[in-house]
Order: C-alpha cells, then structure tokens, then sequence
C-alpha cells in the first residue's frame, strides 16, 4: 500500500472486501458439495445485494462521521464562545429567585 488511510477508511474497506470474497467464496464452496448451478447463481446475486447495500450504509455513516467531526472543531459562534439558551444570558432576570420581603 502505497498511502496511510485513516483507521475508518480502512476498517470499511476490508469488511467491503471481505464480502466480496465471500461473495465469490460462497458460491464456488456450494458448487463443490453439490448445489445445484441455480442455487449457487441466486445465492451469490443474494450476497452481491447484501453486500452492495451495506457498502452504501458504511459510505453514508463515514459521511455523517466525517461532517460531525468538522462541525466539532468548527469556531463557536457568539460572544465569548457562548452556545446555548442557559440563564447566563445577560439583561435583568425578573422572578424567580428574587427574595420577596
């Protein structure tokens, strides 16, 4: 391998690649004790859909990682760094925890 890949990037490749393995695997190892050619065909076109629609769910959580990731590091916005709807937000609080004589 020629680049250093982030470990996200690599642990869903390899399980992508091992579904393909097992894609092709499969088949060959029913074939060999005795499955019909049918069987084998439908199970292997079975483990593609699999496997197809898990890669486009791992893509999309990397996506949604990724974009959670860059909105953490992303400045605050605001005075002083402050987020929220707290009750330090400045003005004159009325009620509440004011004593009554």
């Amino acid at each position: 391998m020629s680049g250093h890949r982030p470990p996200s990037e690599d642990s869903a490749t390899d399980v992508v690649r091992w579904a393909v393995f097992s894609c092709v695997l499969v088949p060959v190892v029913l074939l060999w004790y005795g499955t019909s050619l049918a069987g084998a065909a439908g199970t292997a076109l079975g483990l593609a859909a699999v496997t197809a629609v898990c890669r486009v769910l791992l893509r999309q959580s990397e996506r949604g990682a990724a974009r959670l990731l860059t909105e953490e590091h992303a400045p605050h916005r605001g005075r002083r760094h402050r987020t929220g709807t707290g009750s330090h937000r400045g003005g004159r609080h009325t009620g509440g925890n004011s004593p009554v004589a």
